[in-house]
């Protein structure tokens, strides 16, 4: 079960409140958007450039992140025209990739081999209005990055949040370094791994007597031994008895246990008994909202960020542009290792629900890292309840999350890590690490 209550949604439509609608819609950025018309990527032995050609005049927001290394481009009331085609990667950058926003806002991500410095600049507009917007990626001395980049984070989200009332600003960018991984240390990428429920919360129970929070205990030590198990890697878990902890200490005991994601481990249930199947939650960007707001009012709770990022020096007014930054990667993150996830446990039963879902569950919202809920299957199924009782269904359910995680990793390690160092000795290619026995 879910560590919240089911919702119901109701949506009550007057013919007021539709017009109400139609006219917010119309009077939105989206209407009046510039268009994202084409776009190249070409590479040089310095790094790589993009241009992008766009209707008008836009505003921009230009950032990069670490774990993985992107480069993350806003363009406020910009949309992709019908014929806009992502360029195919070159050089340094493995992929280009965007996605409509939040209020008509287009985002533009390249992810990139490793970690650049990103600048910015748009041309005046030509007869027709276009304009071209490129985007600078050149490599950083390594052997100050680190120092660099944690002294410059601040003054980087400075200046993209006053790049977007200066069309032609160029910022500058940094990519933020994790306190806990420094550069070529060889330290293992570490999951926690949270068992739903526990003590004098049982979670749901099947028809047969079985108890959630048995199941998902011994689900999280199958996983953790696995973990354990596989170079480069290593498993904490938030409860390894049976006993209560409040949903916020357990992303508090994996923030201190520096670890580089969040897994919790649950079964659902629902009253019609022949509902089965699996399901993998990521947060909501509405519960993302909130939690940063919840953590702005407390100050304690407030002082890092992903990246070890302080809040403690930071403008009042730049608090905000942080923390939506560090969700946003962390979001982004979370979505795709959970895609990963599910997609290795649709080999192992049956799947309810074939695209990653979003909700706002506390245990999901970790400013560290990413995270994600897995629903293994149903325990109100009979026949699904019967198998979770099975060690060796158990050892599946875990092999397959396990197989997500790792293939998450092997594409996008953390700076600092053995799986960083082997990828790179690989140039870039999948990491050969040995796998650890069924």
């Amino acid at each position: 079960m879910r560590p919240t209550g089911r919702f119901t949604r109701r949506f009550a439509w007057s013919r007021g409140s539709l017009l109400a609608a139609l006219l917010a819609c119309c009077g939105s950025p989206a209407f009046g958007a510039a268009q994202l018309l084409q776009g190249g990527l070409e590479s040089d032995a310095a790094g790589a450039t993009l241009r992008l050609q766009l209707s008008g005049a836009v505003q921009k927001r230009l950032f990069v992140l670490p774990n993985p290394n992107r480069v993350v481009l806003d363009l406020p009331a910009t949309r992709a025209a019908a014929g806009w085609r992502r360029p195919p990667p070159a050089g340094v950058v493995r992929s280009v990739r965007s996605a409509a926003g939040k209020g008509g806002t287009l985002r533009v991500v390249l992810e990139l081999e490793r970690p650049m410095v990103a600048s910015a600049s748009l041309t005046p507009a030509d007869r027709a209005g276009r304009r071209t917007l490129t985007v600078r990626l050149s490599g950083a001395a390594p052997a100050n990055a680190a120092a660099a980049n944690a002294a410059a984070a601040p003054a980087a989200a400075a200046t993209a949040a006053a790049g977007a009332g200066s069309p032609d600003a160029e910022p500058a960018a940094a990519v933020v370094a994790a306190a806990h991984a420094p550069r070529d240390s060889d330290r293992d990428v570490v999951i926690a791994i949270d068992a739903g429920h526990g003590g004098v919360d049982p979670g749901a129970s099947g028809r047969g007597g079985t108890q959630e929070k048995d199941i998902t205990l011994a689900i999280a030590r199958t996983l953790a031994a696995r973990i354990n198990a596989e170079p480069g890697m290593r498993a904490v878990l938030t409860r390894d008895s049976d006993r209560f902890i409040d949903l916020r200490e357990r992303t508090a005991r994996a923030s201190a246990a520096h670890a580089d994601m969040f897994v919790s481990i649950h079964a659902d249930a629902v009253r019609d008994r022949g509902v089965d199947g699996a399901s993998v939650y990521v947060l909501s960007e509405r519960g993302a909202s909130s939690e940063a707001a919840r953590w702005l009012a407390e100050r304690e709770n407030a002082a890092d960020l992903k990246g070890g990022v302080s809040l403690v020096n930071v403008k009042d007014e730049l608090k905000p542009v942080l923390l939506d930054l560090s969700q946003s990667a962390s979001i982004g993150a979370s979505a795709e290792a959970a895609d990963r996830v599910l997609t290795a446990l649709d080999d192992v039963g049956a799947v309810r629900k074939r695209e990653v879902q979003r909700a706002g569950f506390v245990v999901l919202k970790s400013r560290d890292m990413p995270a994600m809920l897995v629903e293994t299957a149903y325990i109100s199924n009979p026949g699904e309840e019967r198998k979770l009782r099975s060690p060796d269904y158990q050892r599946q359910l875990a092999a397959a999350i396990q197989a997500g995680v790792v293939a998450y990793f092997r594409l996008h390690p953390p700076e600092g890590t053995l799986y960083a160092r082997q990828r790179r000795e690989a140039g870039g290619g999948t990491i050969d690490l040995a796998r650890s026995a069924p």
